[in-house]
Protein backbone atom coordinates (compact mmCIF):
# COMPACT_ATOMS: atom_id res chain seq x y z
CA UNK A 1 0.00 0.00 0.00
CA UNK A 2 0.92 3.75 -0.65
CA UNK A 3 0.13 6.38 0.90
CA UNK A 4 0.49 9.71 -0.60
CA UNK A 5 0.53 13.56 1.00
CA UNK A 6 -0.58 15.51 -1.97
CA UNK A 7 0.50 19.18 -2.58
CA UNK A 8 -2.15 20.42 -0.20
CA UNK A 9 0.04 19.41 2.57
CA UNK A 10 2.57 21.66 1.78
CA UNK A 11 1.07 24.54 4.22
CA UNK A 12 0.73 21.91 7.04
CA UNK A 13 4.47 20.67 6.50
CA UNK A 14 5.75 24.28 6.09
CA UNK A 15 5.32 24.73 10.13
CA UNK A 16 8.06 21.92 10.54
CA UNK A 17 10.35 22.97 7.44
CA UNK A 18 9.32 26.04 6.52
CA UNK A 19 9.54 24.44 3.06
CA UNK A 20 5.74 25.41 2.03
CA UNK A 21 6.20 21.10 1.41
CA UNK A 22 2.73 19.66 2.05
CA UNK A 23 -0.67 20.11 3.67
CA UNK A 24 -3.71 18.09 5.46
CA UNK A 25 -5.46 17.87 2.34
CA UNK A 26 -4.66 14.68 0.79
CA UNK A 27 -4.32 11.48 2.01
CA UNK A 28 -4.97 8.69 -0.53
CA UNK A 29 -4.57 4.53 -0.26
CA UNK A 30 -2.39 4.78 -3.58
CA UNK A 31 -1.12 7.27 -6.06
CA UNK A 32 -4.44 6.84 -8.40
CA UNK A 33 -6.89 6.64 -5.20
CA UNK A 34 -9.47 9.41 -5.12
CA UNK A 35 -9.69 11.24 -2.07
CA UNK A 36 -12.60 10.38 0.02
CA UNK A 37 -14.44 12.65 2.45
CA UNK A 38 -14.17 11.97 6.12
CA UNK A 39 -17.95 11.63 8.23
CA UNK A 40 -17.16 13.31 11.34
CA UNK A 41 -20.02 12.05 12.55
CA UNK A 42 -18.54 8.55 12.94
CA UNK A 43 -17.79 7.41 15.94
CA UNK A 44 -17.52 4.28 17.57
CA UNK A 45 -18.66 5.91 21.20
CA UNK A 46 -21.54 4.10 22.66
CA UNK A 47 -23.75 5.50 25.32
CA UNK A 48 -21.67 8.94 26.90
CA UNK A 49 -22.18 10.46 29.52
CA UNK A 50 -20.11 13.89 30.46
CA UNK A 51 -19.84 15.41 33.52
CA UNK A 52 -17.85 19.00 33.21
CA UNK A 53 -16.78 20.85 35.81
CA UNK A 54 -15.34 24.50 36.17
CA UNK A 55 -11.77 23.65 35.75
CA UNK A 56 -10.87 22.63 32.94
CA UNK A 57 -11.75 18.90 33.94
CA UNK A 58 -14.64 16.60 32.71
CA UNK A 59 -15.88 13.19 33.78
CA UNK A 60 -16.19 10.89 30.92
CA UNK A 61 -18.43 7.27 30.99
CA UNK A 62 -18.81 5.75 28.13
CA UNK A 63 -20.76 2.12 27.78
CA UNK A 64 -20.16 0.56 24.51
CA UNK A 65 -21.51 -3.30 23.49
CA UNK A 66 -18.65 -5.37 22.21
CA UNK A 67 -17.82 -9.14 21.29
CA UNK A 68 -15.54 -10.70 23.91
CA UNK A 69 -13.71 -13.80 23.43
CA UNK A 70 -12.51 -16.30 26.57
CA UNK A 71 -9.55 -16.02 27.98
CA UNK A 72 -7.23 -13.50 26.91
CA UNK A 73 -7.61 -11.45 24.14
CA UNK A 74 -6.91 -7.29 23.19
CA UNK A 75 -9.82 -4.96 22.33
CA UNK A 76 -9.34 -1.38 21.27
CA UNK A 77 -11.37 1.61 22.05
CA UNK A 78 -11.41 4.13 19.54
CA UNK A 79 -12.64 7.79 19.98
CA UNK A 80 -11.86 8.55 23.82
CA UNK A 81 -10.68 11.85 24.93
CA UNK A 82 -7.11 12.75 23.22
CA UNK A 83 -6.47 14.15 26.84
CA UNK A 84 -7.18 11.26 28.97
CA UNK A 85 -5.85 11.04 31.86
CA UNK A 86 -4.91 7.07 31.72
CA UNK A 87 -4.31 6.88 35.34
CA UNK A 88 -7.81 7.83 36.38
CA UNK A 89 -9.67 4.91 33.91
CA UNK A 90 -12.01 2.45 35.47
CA UNK A 91 -12.72 -0.24 32.93
CA UNK A 92 -15.59 -2.85 33.80
CA UNK A 93 -17.43 -6.05 31.93
CA UNK A 94 -19.20 -8.72 33.59
CA UNK A 95 -16.73 -11.87 34.38
CA UNK A 96 -14.13 -10.01 32.55
CA UNK A 97 -10.89 -8.52 34.31
CA UNK A 98 -7.70 -6.22 33.03
CA UNK A 99 -4.73 -6.88 32.55
CA UNK A 100 -2.95 -3.84 30.91
CA UNK A 101 -3.57 -0.81 29.10
CA UNK A 102 -2.31 1.69 26.60
CA UNK A 103 -3.37 4.77 25.23
CA UNK A 104 -2.14 5.70 21.86
CA UNK A 105 -1.83 9.68 21.56
CA UNK A 106 0.30 9.71 19.21
CA UNK A 107 -2.24 10.42 16.42
CA UNK A 108 -1.59 10.36 12.24
CA UNK A 109 -1.12 13.90 10.99
CA UNK A 110 0.95 14.99 8.05
CA UNK A 111 3.80 16.59 10.57
CA UNK A 112 3.96 13.35 12.50
CA UNK A 113 4.15 10.64 9.58
CA UNK A 114 7.43 12.80 7.64
CA UNK A 115 9.01 12.41 11.81
CA UNK A 116 8.15 8.70 11.82
CA UNK A 117 9.54 8.78 8.57
CA UNK A 118 13.02 9.56 9.47
CA UNK A 119 15.73 7.02 8.20
CA UNK A 120 13.21 5.85 6.11
CA UNK A 121 12.77 5.87 2.01
CA UNK A 122 9.68 7.92 0.51
CA UNK A 123 8.95 8.76 -3.06
CA UNK A 124 9.11 12.40 -3.88
CA UNK A 125 6.42 13.56 -7.42
CA UNK A 126 7.12 16.62 -8.38
CA UNK A 127 4.78 17.89 -11.22
CA UNK A 128 5.81 20.34 -14.01
CA UNK A 129 3.46 23.42 -14.03
CA UNK A 130 3.97 24.62 -17.49
CA UNK A 131 4.47 20.85 -19.17
CA UNK A 132 2.30 18.65 -16.47
CA UNK A 133 4.99 16.46 -16.49
CA UNK A 134 5.28 14.19 -13.35
CA UNK A 135 9.24 13.27 -12.42
CA UNK A 136 9.12 10.52 -9.37
CA UNK A 137 12.25 10.60 -7.07
CA UNK A 138 13.55 8.16 -3.93
CA UNK A 139 14.32 10.13 -1.53
CA UNK A 140 15.64 9.26 2.47
CA UNK A 141 14.17 11.53 5.11
CA UNK A 142 17.05 12.64 7.49
CA UNK A 143 15.63 15.00 9.77
CA UNK A 144 12.60 17.46 9.94
CA UNK A 145 14.10 19.34 12.89
CA UNK A 146 13.47 23.16 11.69
CA UNK A 147 13.05 21.35 8.08
CA UNK A 148 12.80 18.77 5.64
CA UNK A 149 16.43 17.20 5.19
CA UNK A 150 16.44 14.39 2.47
CA UNK A 151 18.97 12.18 0.71
CA UNK A 152 18.61 11.66 -2.89
CA UNK A 153 21.78 9.25 -4.18
CA UNK A 154 24.59 10.97 -3.84
CA UNK A 155 23.08 14.56 -3.17
CA UNK A 156 21.37 16.17 0.44
CA UNK A 157 18.55 18.61 -0.42
CA UNK A 158 16.58 20.68 2.07
CA UNK A 159 12.61 20.50 0.92
CA UNK A 160 11.74 24.06 0.18
CA UNK A 161 8.73 25.81 -1.35
CA UNK A 162 9.86 26.95 -5.07
CA UNK A 163 6.03 27.02 -6.09
CA UNK A 164 6.50 23.26 -7.55
CA UNK A 165 3.85 20.83 -6.89
CA UNK A 166 5.11 18.61 -4.31
CA UNK A 167 3.44 15.37 -2.93
CA UNK A 168 4.94 13.12 -0.77
CA UNK A 169 4.49 9.59 -1.41
CA UNK A 170 4.79 6.85 1.91
CA UNK A 171 4.88 3.07 1.20
CA UNK A 172 3.08 2.23 4.32
CA UNK A 173 1.45 4.05 8.03
CA UNK A 174 4.40 4.40 10.30
CA UNK A 175 4.09 1.84 13.23
CA UNK A 176 2.07 3.38 16.77
CA UNK A 177 0.48 6.16 14.59
CA UNK A 178 -3.70 6.35 15.39
CA UNK A 179 -5.86 8.26 12.86
CA UNK A 180 -8.21 8.90 16.51
CA UNK A 181 -7.10 8.84 19.93
CA UNK A 182 -7.49 5.11 21.07
CA UNK A 183 -7.13 3.45 24.49
CA UNK A 184 -6.39 -0.49 24.08
CA UNK A 185 -6.40 -3.24 26.97
CA UNK A 186 -5.42 -6.78 27.37
CA UNK A 187 -8.52 -8.70 29.03
CA UNK A 188 -8.95 -11.92 30.67
CA UNK A 189 -12.69 -13.52 30.57
CA UNK A 190 -13.97 -16.37 31.91
CA UNK A 191 -16.75 -16.67 29.19
CA UNK A 192 -16.88 -15.50 25.27
CA UNK A 193 -19.92 -13.20 24.01
CA UNK A 194 -21.63 -9.65 23.62
CA UNK A 195 -21.64 -7.89 26.76
CA UNK A 196 -21.81 -4.06 27.84
CA UNK A 197 -18.19 -2.23 28.58
CA UNK A 198 -18.16 0.45 30.64
CA UNK A 199 -15.57 2.79 30.74
CA UNK A 200 -14.87 5.64 33.24
CA UNK A 201 -11.65 8.52 33.16
CA UNK A 202 -11.11 12.16 33.89
CA UNK A 203 -9.95 14.52 30.84
CA UNK A 204 -8.38 17.46 30.57
CA UNK A 205 -9.50 20.05 27.82
CA UNK A 206 -13.45 20.26 28.79
CA UNK A 207 -14.46 23.28 30.95
CA UNK A 208 -17.40 25.56 31.58
CA UNK A 209 -18.49 29.20 32.78
CA UNK A 210 -21.27 30.85 33.13
CA UNK A 211 -21.87 34.22 31.06
CA UNK A 212 -24.78 36.98 32.33
CA UNK A 213 -26.29 39.23 29.68
CA UNK A 214 -27.68 42.24 32.22
CA UNK A 215 -30.28 44.81 31.25
CA UNK A 216 -30.10 47.83 33.38
CA UNK A 217 -33.24 49.82 33.58
CA UNK A 218 -32.04 53.30 35.04
CA UNK A 219 -35.79 54.53 35.02
CA UNK A 220 -37.33 51.76 37.27
CA UNK A 221 -34.12 50.45 38.54
CA UNK A 222 -33.91 47.11 37.71
CA UNK A 223 -32.27 44.56 35.10
CA UNK A 224 -33.24 41.98 33.51
CA UNK A 225 -30.66 39.31 33.55
CA UNK A 226 -30.23 36.19 31.23
CA UNK A 227 -27.87 33.27 31.94
CA UNK A 228 -25.87 31.26 29.72
CA UNK A 229 -23.73 28.58 30.09
CA UNK A 230 -20.42 28.80 27.50
CA UNK A 231 -19.16 25.05 27.48
CA UNK A 232 -15.72 24.48 25.89
CA UNK A 233 -14.01 20.94 23.99
CA UNK A 234 -10.41 21.69 23.30
CA UNK A 235 -10.06 17.71 24.32
CA UNK A 236 -9.17 16.34 20.36
CA UNK A 237 -12.39 14.75 20.84
CA UNK A 238 -15.97 14.94 19.84
CA UNK A 239 -18.49 13.55 22.31
CA UNK A 240 -21.90 12.54 20.30
CA UNK A 241 -24.88 12.35 21.56
CA UNK A 242 -24.18 12.87 25.32
CA UNK A 243 -26.01 13.52 28.38
CA UNK A 244 -24.09 16.13 29.51
CA UNK A 245 -24.05 17.73 33.24
CA UNK A 246 -22.05 20.61 34.75
CA UNK A 247 -21.08 20.73 37.79
CA UNK A 248 -20.46 24.46 39.66
CA UNK A 249 -17.65 24.66 42.27
CA UNK A 250 -14.15 23.34 42.46
CA UNK A 251 -13.65 19.90 43.72
CA UNK A 252 -10.32 19.33 45.47
CA UNK A 253 -7.65 18.13 43.09
CA UNK A 254 -9.07 20.05 40.24
CA UNK A 255 -6.99 22.91 39.84
CA UNK A 256 -10.07 25.38 39.90
CA UNK A 257 -10.64 28.35 41.79
CA UNK A 258 -13.40 30.81 40.63
CA UNK A 259 -12.97 34.55 39.95
CA UNK A 260 -13.54 35.20 43.92
CA UNK A 261 -16.01 36.98 45.31
CA UNK A 262 -15.19 40.68 45.54
CA UNK A 263 -18.27 42.00 43.92
CA UNK A 264 -20.65 40.32 46.44
CA UNK A 265 -20.61 42.83 49.23
CA UNK A 266 -22.93 40.13 52.20
CA UNK A 267 -23.68 36.39 51.26
CA UNK A 268 -26.61 34.68 50.83
CA UNK A 269 -28.13 32.31 53.45
CA UNK A 270 -30.70 30.44 51.34
CA UNK A 271 -30.91 27.54 49.50
CA UNK A 272 -31.40 27.20 45.58
CA UNK A 273 -34.12 24.68 43.82
CA UNK A 274 -31.14 22.79 42.25
CA UNK A 275 -29.94 19.10 42.38
CA UNK A 276 -27.27 19.16 44.59
CA UNK A 277 -23.61 16.76 44.04
CA UNK A 278 -21.88 17.14 47.63
CA UNK A 279 -21.62 20.38 48.09
CA UNK A 280 -21.35 21.53 44.54
CA UNK A 281 -24.71 22.59 42.37
CA UNK A 282 -25.70 20.71 39.21
CA UNK A 283 -26.74 22.23 36.13
CA UNK A 284 -27.90 19.41 33.81
CA UNK A 285 -27.84 20.24 29.92
CA UNK A 286 -31.51 19.15 28.86
CA UNK A 287 -31.42 16.53 25.74
CA UNK A 288 -28.81 15.38 24.77
CA UNK A 289 -26.06 16.91 22.92
CA UNK A 290 -23.05 16.74 20.94
CA UNK A 291 -19.96 18.46 22.41
CA UNK A 292 -17.81 18.71 19.49
CA UNK A 293 -13.67 19.09 19.38
CA UNK A 294 -13.13 23.00 19.31
CA UNK A 295 -16.36 24.23 20.17
CA UNK A 296 -17.81 26.81 22.22
CA UNK A 297 -21.83 25.90 22.90
CA UNK A 298 -23.48 28.21 24.94
CA UNK A 299 -27.02 26.81 26.65
CA UNK A 300 -29.38 29.40 28.49
CA UNK A 301 -29.84 28.26 32.17
CA UNK A 302 -31.30 31.69 33.99
CA UNK A 303 -33.97 34.37 32.08
CA UNK A 304 -35.20 36.83 34.85
CA UNK A 305 -36.74 40.15 34.48
CA UNK A 306 -37.04 42.97 36.78
CA UNK A 307 -34.90 41.88 39.18
CA UNK A 308 -34.47 45.64 41.63
CA UNK A 309 -31.22 47.05 41.01
CA UNK A 310 -29.42 50.19 42.01
CA UNK A 311 -26.87 52.14 40.72
CA UNK A 312 -23.82 53.09 43.15
CA UNK A 313 -21.31 55.46 42.88
CA UNK A 314 -18.59 54.39 45.40
CA UNK A 315 -14.62 55.18 45.81
CA UNK A 316 -12.06 54.58 48.59
CA UNK A 317 -9.95 56.49 50.54
CA UNK A 318 -6.40 55.19 52.41
CA UNK A 319 -5.97 56.70 55.54
CA UNK A 320 -4.00 60.39 55.47
CA UNK A 321 -4.84 60.42 51.80
CA UNK A 322 -4.17 63.65 50.13
CA UNK A 323 -4.63 63.57 46.36
CA UNK A 324 -3.00 66.42 44.05
CA UNK A 325 -6.21 66.36 41.79
CA UNK A 326 -9.98 64.86 41.77
CA UNK A 327 -10.25 61.38 41.05
CA UNK A 328 -13.24 59.97 39.23
CA UNK A 329 -15.86 57.39 40.99
CA UNK A 330 -16.40 54.19 40.05
CA UNK A 331 -20.07 53.41 38.87
CA UNK A 332 -22.00 50.28 40.02
CA UNK A 333 -24.86 48.30 39.62
CA UNK A 334 -25.98 46.61 42.87
CA UNK A 335 -28.57 43.73 43.12
CA UNK A 336 -29.60 40.90 44.93
CA UNK A 337 -30.16 36.85 43.98
CA UNK A 338 -32.58 36.65 46.69
CA UNK A 339 -35.81 34.13 45.67
CA UNK A 340 -38.37 37.24 46.85
CA UNK A 341 -36.41 40.25 45.87
CA UNK A 342 -33.84 39.24 43.46
CA UNK A 343 -32.68 36.55 40.79
CA UNK A 344 -33.84 33.48 43.17
CA UNK A 345 -31.09 30.97 42.07
CA UNK A 346 -27.36 30.38 43.03
CA UNK A 347 -24.71 31.85 40.64
CA UNK A 348 -22.07 29.24 39.31
CA UNK A 349 -18.66 31.42 38.72
CA UNK A 350 -18.60 33.81 35.11
CA UNK A 351 -18.69 37.51 33.59
CA UNK A 352 -21.72 39.14 33.99
CA UNK A 353 -21.84 41.94 31.12
CA UNK A 354 -24.21 45.09 31.43
CA UNK A 355 -25.92 47.01 28.95
CA UNK A 356 -28.27 49.72 29.07
CA UNK A 357 -30.70 51.50 26.41
CA UNK A 358 -29.42 54.80 24.79
CA UNK A 359 -32.55 57.32 23.78
CA UNK A 360 -33.13 55.42 20.39
CA UNK A 361 -33.87 52.24 22.88
CA UNK A 362 -30.80 50.80 21.42
CA UNK A 363 -29.03 48.40 23.78
CA UNK A 364 -25.69 49.80 24.54
CA UNK A 365 -22.54 47.88 26.52
CA UNK A 366 -21.74 50.44 29.62
CA UNK A 367 -19.33 47.25 31.47
CA UNK A 368 -18.72 44.25 32.69
CA UNK A 369 -17.11 42.43 35.84
CA UNK A 370 -16.83 38.86 37.50
CA UNK A 371 -18.40 37.15 40.11
CA UNK A 372 -17.32 33.60 42.11
CA UNK A 373 -20.03 30.92 43.16
CA UNK A 374 -22.40 32.75 44.31
CA UNK A 375 -25.34 31.28 46.83
CA UNK A 376 -28.31 32.28 46.93
CA UNK A 377 -29.45 35.51 48.34
CA UNK A 378 -26.12 37.62 48.58
CA UNK A 379 -25.92 41.35 47.39
CA UNK A 380 -23.75 41.73 44.78
CA UNK A 381 -22.36 45.52 43.94
CA UNK A 382 -19.86 45.02 40.77
CA UNK A 383 -18.66 47.66 39.19
CA UNK A 384 -19.16 48.62 35.75
CA UNK A 385 -16.38 51.40 35.38
CA UNK A 386 -15.36 55.06 36.34
CA UNK A 387 -18.37 58.07 36.44
CA UNK A 388 -17.73 60.41 34.07
CA UNK A 389 -19.36 63.27 35.92
CA UNK A 390 -18.48 62.79 39.88
CA UNK A 391 -15.36 63.09 41.54
CA UNK A 392 -13.90 63.09 45.10
CA UNK A 393 -10.65 64.88 46.30
CA UNK A 394 -9.59 63.69 49.93
CA UNK A 395 -7.07 66.01 51.82
CA UNK A 396 -5.39 66.07 54.84
CA UNK A 397 -6.45 69.50 56.09
CA UNK A 398 -5.17 69.50 59.48
CA UNK A 399 -3.43 67.44 61.68
CA UNK A 400 -2.20 68.06 65.42
CA UNK A 401 -0.76 66.95 68.33
CA UNK A 402 -2.96 66.44 71.40
CA UNK A 403 -2.24 65.75 74.99
CA UNK A 404 -2.81 62.48 76.81
CA UNK A 405 -5.35 64.61 78.91
CA UNK A 406 -7.19 65.64 75.48
CA UNK A 407 -6.89 61.75 74.49
CA UNK A 408 -8.95 60.27 77.46
CA UNK A 409 -11.61 63.19 77.24
CA UNK A 410 -12.38 61.67 73.61
CA UNK A 411 -12.61 58.39 75.30
CA UNK A 412 -16.42 58.46 74.68
CA UNK A 413 -16.01 58.65 71.31
CA UNK A 414 -14.55 55.54 70.48
CA UNK A 415 -15.67 53.65 67.33
CA UNK A 416 -18.67 50.71 68.27
CA UNK A 417 -20.00 48.44 65.02
CA UNK A 418 -23.53 47.43 64.98
CA UNK A 419 -23.64 44.90 67.53
CA UNK A 420 -22.26 48.02 69.93
CA UNK A 421 -18.71 46.02 70.31
CA UNK A 422 -16.10 48.17 70.60
CA UNK A 423 -14.63 48.20 67.12
CA UNK A 424 -10.92 49.42 68.98
CA UNK A 425 -10.92 46.56 71.56
CA UNK A 426 -10.42 48.35 74.46
CA UNK A 427 -7.57 50.77 76.31
CA UNK A 428 -4.57 49.67 75.71
CA UNK A 429 -2.62 48.96 79.03
CA UNK A 430 0.71 48.72 77.24
CA UNK A 431 1.57 52.52 76.17
CA UNK A 432 4.44 52.34 74.61
CA UNK A 433 3.79 55.22 72.47
CA UNK A 434 3.23 59.12 74.21
CA UNK A 435 1.77 60.32 71.00
CA UNK A 436 -1.63 61.38 70.00
CA UNK A 437 -2.88 63.02 66.75
CA UNK A 438 -5.82 64.81 65.92
CA UNK A 439 -6.24 64.42 62.32
CA UNK A 440 -9.14 66.49 59.80
CA UNK A 441 -10.09 64.56 56.80
CA UNK A 442 -11.59 66.89 54.18
CA UNK A 443 -13.44 65.27 51.45
CA UNK A 444 -14.79 67.31 48.33
CA UNK A 445 -17.37 65.75 46.16
CA UNK A 446 -18.77 67.06 42.73
CA UNK A 447 -21.57 66.12 40.55
CA UNK A 448 -21.98 67.52 37.17
CA UNK A 449 -24.63 65.33 36.04
CA UNK A 450 -28.57 67.25 36.21
CA UNK A 451 -30.02 64.83 39.20
CA UNK A 452 -28.81 64.17 42.24
CA UNK A 453 -26.56 61.66 43.50
CA UNK A 454 -25.41 59.90 46.58
CA UNK A 455 -21.57 58.53 46.93
CA UNK A 456 -20.57 55.15 49.05
CA UNK A 457 -16.92 56.79 50.45
CA UNK A 458 -14.97 54.29 52.17
CA UNK A 459 -12.30 55.69 54.90
CA UNK A 460 -10.02 52.92 55.00
CA UNK A 461 -6.89 52.27 56.89
CA UNK A 462 -8.14 52.78 60.20
CA UNK A 463 -6.68 49.09 61.75
CA UNK A 464 -3.05 49.71 62.31
CA UNK A 465 -1.19 47.86 64.80
CA UNK A 466 -1.12 46.39 68.39
CA UNK A 467 -0.56 49.69 69.99
CA UNK A 468 -2.88 51.61 67.43
CA UNK A 469 -6.20 50.02 68.32
CA UNK A 470 -7.97 52.67 70.07
CA UNK A 471 -9.18 54.79 67.79
CA UNK A 472 -11.82 57.61 67.81
CA UNK A 473 -14.31 59.50 65.46
CA UNK A 474 -14.61 63.14 67.09
CA UNK A 475 -16.87 64.27 64.81
CA UNK A 476 -18.82 64.19 61.20
CA UNK A 477 -20.33 66.34 59.07
CA UNK A 478 -22.25 62.99 57.45
CA UNK A 479 -22.99 59.80 59.71
CA UNK A 480 -20.49 56.95 59.22
CA UNK A 481 -21.14 53.27 59.24
CA UNK A 482 -18.60 50.65 60.64
CA UNK A 483 -17.41 48.34 58.24
CA UNK A 484 -14.87 46.49 59.97
CA UNK A 485 -11.83 47.41 61.94
CA UNK A 486 -10.69 48.83 59.60
CA UNK A 487 -13.17 50.65 56.87
CA UNK A 488 -15.39 53.25 58.05
CA UNK A 489 -18.26 54.22 55.06
CA UNK A 490 -20.09 57.58 54.59
CA UNK A 491 -22.95 57.49 52.73
CA UNK A 492 -23.04 61.70 50.84
CA UNK A 493 -25.72 63.36 48.75
CA UNK A 494 -24.04 65.23 46.30
CA UNK A 495 -26.46 68.07 44.54
CA UNK A 496 -27.02 68.52 41.10
CA UNK A 497 -24.65 70.39 39.14
CA UNK A 498 -23.17 71.13 42.70
CA UNK A 499 -20.77 70.24 45.13
CA UNK A 500 -20.66 68.97 48.72
CA UNK A 501 -17.39 69.47 51.29
CA UNK A 502 -17.67 66.74 53.90
CA UNK A 503 -14.62 67.12 56.74
CA UNK A 504 -14.23 64.05 59.60
CA UNK A 505 -12.55 64.47 62.75
CA UNK A 506 -10.08 61.19 63.90
CA UNK A 507 -8.15 60.64 66.99
CA UNK A 508 -6.00 57.99 66.74
CA UNK A 509 -2.11 56.92 68.42
CA UNK A 510 -0.40 57.27 64.98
Amino acid sequence: MMLHLGEGIMNNLKRIAGLGLVSAAALAASSGTAQSVPDHDATEQGDVSVTIYNSNLALVQDVRQLDIAQGQSRIEFPDVSARIRPETLSFYAPDTTIVEQNFDYDLLTPTKMMEKAIGQTVSLLRTNPATGAETRERAKVLSTAGGVVIQIGNRIEVLRDDGLPVRVIFDRVPPNLRARPTLSVNLDSTRPGRRPVSLRYLSSGLGWKADYVALYNEGDNSIDMQGWVTLTNNSGTTFHRADTLLVAGNPSGSGGRGFGNRGMTRAGTESADRERLGDFYLYPISGRTTIANAQTKQVSFLDVQGVPARKVYSIAVGWQQNDSTPRNVASAISFSSSRDQGLGDALPAGTVRFYQRDSQGTPQFIGENSIGHTPMGSELTLTTGDAFDITVQAEVEKRETITERQWRESERFQVFDADDNLVSRGSVERQERTYYYRTTMRYTLTNAKDEPIEVDLMQTGLDRYWWAYDYRVVSEDVPGEQINYSRRKYVIPVPAEGKRVVRVVYETRW
